[in-house]
């Protein structure tokens, strides 16, 4: 189909185009161009995702490719193969074929006649992490990376798994991609093609969670997309985002340390979301940021933004425990270099207390064995600030844990990295997890969660192998937290939680167990930081006033998170609603709905009845033409497999055109 094209009042837009690939599938474009681009070729700054252009995406995209066309750029949105308006079947992520299609993408942008030739990536997510994986290839034309929200290590640091401990974002995530999955490109754009490659999509994409469950260590499928297996690999200029809230911060500090191109971090309070939408706030001009990145790196403009601290992140003041903040007060900090030299403020753990006194530690053990309702208020792995995905008071949790505390703060206490957590224990089975939090202890007792780590006991000496425990036998581990911009305030103290179970941020172990905390060998070990005078230059430009698409909502969505407990049958249900509503995009002509369910519930005592359940709906209408799909995905296990149930039901006009039911079982390892 030939290009669809629209002019704004400074660029004008190609509505959807596609780009050849070498096997001649072809995937489709939108692209914003300066007015003058034809007579005075501009870089292209590229975004690469499978989350449908046409659709889901369009506000979002309509925030920022339109800024990069007015500032001397062209922005372009490219639907995956087999994704949105694309041709082909999406798999899985970041495979071998993927990667191989955003070089020939970028080839293909430095050739067009509106092209200088220089092309950046940006993405948040998906798209920042193939922009850093198809850095690693080293594509010629790719001058410059924004990565938002993304991770340097597809084991350790993604939705899947955590200090190898299989993550509850691990189904959701998969359900997600199940539902995207089974949506077709849309008649407008493909023409009469659009139900051929829709049967392909449905029949042929697979069921993502059955893969993923089927690597429960650090293997070569993980290894894959790794760019931390070799940093040298990137030798383009990074500059590395997320939030306090997201669950991909960690990545940002590795990259500093690490990469050996110009490379700088940003890290503000924010959830899984752009910084220019950033929640919890404050956001920023986030468009800003990204130009005066590109114009550096891509136009060799002196802005003197290699200047600019290596790392510049929020620090947040001490706040009531929420499931859902809209603006966390702190201030903006910065650090010339990454890691900083610095001493740690190092704490001995003793009955109840967290001390500096190590000159004769209390000798003692303390045995903690979890209930399954520990984690009920943990919030969400990633947080998207959809709702109250936050964790909550934290006391709702140390019922079930060892608790910690220091003395009270005689004056505020600042903190800026990744706390350890090194515990001597034993545990009663072969199998087990442990769960540390940390939390800000106000005088009324509330407790809010300000980080945490996960440990798979048995991927202590590493996470490519399982090695199980001697029941009764010490060991000695270590377990990092996520990092951490926070202010203690004086008044307040520090708390550690430790726990054996954090279901369902976590799936539990296959059986109740009892670890043994031994204190007079276990630490903890912050990363204190001193505020600086330099600190007070640090400031960002409000997000900037950028025209809205013309949405119309029909029918008002709902996001919610409700705890429900039968104290009667001693069975407790975590639902989380995602409920989009309803709602009209008119440059589109397109009416959509998205809906999602999830239910995570347990009966107390009994290991082996967790059960994780979600359920999404997804419609796609206009006059003459309607799509409507249903996917079901379900995982429970039992001591020695886990057990899949999926479902997935399209309807065209009212009537189901496809269906399919996947059963599948997978050995635990070690999980």
């Amino acid at each position: 189909m030939s290009d669809l094209a629209a002019h704004e009042a400074n660029h004008r837009v190609i509505e959807h185009t596609t780009i050849p690939m070498r096997d001649g599938t072809r995937l489709a474009a939108r692209i914003w161009l300066p007015d003058d681009a034809d007579s005075q070729p501009v870089p292209a700054i590229l975004e690469y995702i499978p989350y449908r252009k046409r659709d889901f995406t369009r506000s979002r995209d309509e925030t920022m490719h339109p800024v990069f066309a007015d500032n001397g750029y062209a922005g372009v949105r490219v639907d995956l193969r087999g994704s949105g308006d694309s041709e082909g079947v999406l798999e899985d992520e970041y495979l071998e074929l993927e990667l191989q299609d955003g070089v020939e993408i970028i080839e293909w942008l430095a050739k067009q006649p509106w092209c200088d030739g220089s092309v950046a990536m940006i993405g948040i997510s998906w798209g920042g992490f193939n922009g850093l994986q198809v850095a690693a290839r080293q594509p010629e034309a790719l001058k410059a990376v924004i990565s938002v929200c993304s991770t340097d290590d597809r084991y350790a640091d993604d939705v899947h798994y955590m200090g190898g401990c299989l993550l509850g974002d691990n189904l959701s995530w998969a359900s997600v991609m199940f539902a995207f999955n089974s949506l077709p490109p849309d008649p407008q754009l493909v023409g009469e093609q659009w139900r051929d490659l829709w049967f392909k999509r449905l029949e042929g994409s697979g069921l993502w969670l059955e893969k993923w469950l089927a690597h429960q260590t650090r293997d070569d499928y993980w290894r894959h997309g790794s760019i931390c297996e070799d940093f040298s690999s990137v030798q383009c200029p990074v500059l590395a985002v997320s939030g306090w809230a997201d669950g991909y911060t960690n990545s940002v500090f590795r990259l500093l340390d690490n990469l050996d191109v110009p490379t700088q971090g940003l890290v503000g309070p924010w959830s899984h979301k752009y910084p220019h939408q950033g929640v919890p706030g404050p956001a920023i001009d986030f468009q800003g940021e990204v130009l005066r990145w590109c114009d550096r790196w891509i136009k060799n403009i002196d802005n003197g933004v290699e200047n600019q601290p290596a790392l510049r992140a929020w620090m947040q003041e001490s706040i009531p425990p929420s499931g859902s903040y809209s603006y966390r007060p702190g201030y903006w900090a910065g650090e010339s270099q990454w890691p900083p030299q610095r001493d740690e403020r190092v704490f001995q753990l003793e009955p109840d207390l967290l001390t500096e006194n190590f000159d004769d530690p209390e000798v003692g053990h303390h045995d903690v064995e979890s209930p399954l309702s520990v984690g009920l208020f943990a919030g969400k792995w990633c947080s998207y600030a959809a709702g109250p995905d936050l964790p909550h008071d934290q006391r709702e949790e140390d019922g079930g844990a060892l608790v910690f505390d220091t003395e009270l703060f005689e004056q505020d206490f600042e903190m800026l990295g990744a706390p350890v957590v090194e515990l001597e224990l034993s545990c009663n089975q072969p199998t087990g997890m442990v769960a540390v939090r940390l939390s800000d202890v106000a005088p009324d007792g509330s407790a809010t969660r300000c980080t945490y780590g996960l440990l798979n006991l048995t991927h202590r000496n590493g996470h490519d192998r399982v090695e199980e425990l001697e029941p009764g036998k010490r060991y000695r581990v270590s377990v990092q937290c996520n990092e951490l911009g926070q202010i203690i305030a004086a008044g307040h103290c520090l708390r550690l939680s430790v726990s054996c179970s954090y279901y369902p941020l976590a799936w539990p172990p296959a059986q109740s167990t009892r670890l043994t905390v031994h204190t007079e060998n276990s630490r903890l070990r912050l990363p204190e930081r001193a505020r600086q005078a330099s600190d007070a230059d640090i400031a960002f430009d409000a997000p900037r006033d950028v025209p809205k698409l013309d949405v119309e909502q029909l029918t008002q969505g709902q996001q919610r998170w409700l705890v429900h407990r039968d104290l009667d049958s001693n069975e407790s249900t975590l639902e989380v609603i995602k409920d989009g509503g309803r709602y009209h995009i008119a440059d589109a002509d397109l009416t959509v709905a998205d809906d999602t369910r999830e239910y995570y519930s347990f009966r107390t005592g009994d290991f082996g009845s967790p059960s994780a359940e979600v359920v999404a709906h997804r419609t796609l209408e206009r006059e003459g033409w309607s799509i409507y799909t249903r996917t079901r995905t379900v995982l429970t296990a039992d001591s020695e497999n886990f057990h899949v149930h999926a479902e997935l039901d399209a309807y065209e006009d009212g009537r189901r055109v496809y269906s399919n039911n996947w059963n599948r079982k997978i050995a635990r390892n070690g999980v």
